[in-house]
């Protein structure tokens, strides 16, 4: 599978449907794009309203090209209202079946306004790709691990909103994924401004995880 980041807690992964998580865009100050670079796509996943994930923009980018826009009920609701045709509203622990893929709705430990902040699992042909959103550590993140083992991992890293480098180093240790990139650093000066630490941590898990650290706009293949 084919993964893009864009900056932040936004990021595209190409399988059997093409996935776009927390599309923060327009107003993301790390990815220098438009929301035309990053409209290819059959599912938009959001893991909660607060601005930098990017809500306003999924809805603008599920009504220009009839992309399904995936969260917790409440979100999709208001999705709906505001126009998206297609909107999946469900909620943490039952799996949906949409676009040929069953996406799992996980606990994320932060705060919003409408329903809960969520993760996503997405199941593939090609394996399990979790997207933690914004959270804290959960021990429950073993769960995750061991119920869908995670081809590739999704979690943030830069501290005062959600985990930082030590907390994200043990969620990988705890979920076990084949892969983990790093995410949600360097965009505000409050957040850590590089990965270097995260990696640095993990490493003295010793974990069984490769780091992919990805700079906004550059994609690789896991």
């Amino acid at each position: 599978m084919e993964v893009t980041y864009y900056g932040h807690a936004a990021v595209k992964v190409k399988s059997d449907v093409k996935m776009l998580f927390d599309p923060w865009i327009e107003e993301n100050p790390k990815f220098r794009g438009e929301l035309k670079d990053v409209e290819d796509v059959d599912l938009v996943l959001v893991t909660h309203d607060h601005a930098d994930h990017g809500f306003s923009d999924a809805v603008r980018i599920c009504k220009r090209t009839g992309a399904t826009l995936v969260g917790i009920f409440e979100l999709a609701s208001q999705a709906e209202a505001r126009g998206v045709k297609t909107a999946v509203g469900g909620n943490i622990g039952g799996p949906i079946k949409v676009k040929g893929v069953e996406v799992i709705l996980t606990p994320a430990v932060h705060s919003c306004s409408a329903g809960s902040p969520v993760g996503f699992v997405v199941l593939t042909s090609e394996g399990a790709v979790y997207h933690a959103g914004d959270t804290g550590l959960f021990y429950a993140m073993k769960l995750i691990g061991e119920l869908y083992r995670p081809k590739v991992a999704f979690l943030p890293v830069g501290g005062f909103y959600t985990m930082g480098p030590r907390e994200a180093a043990k969620a990988v240790e705890l979920i076990s994924p084949e892969k983990v990139v790093p995410i949600h650093w360097g965009t505000f000066p409050v957040l850590e401004e590089t990965p270097d630490r995260f990696v640095e941590e993990v490493k003295k898990l010793g974990v069984d995880t490769e780091v992919i650290v990805l700079k906004p706009g550059e994609k690789a293949e896991v």
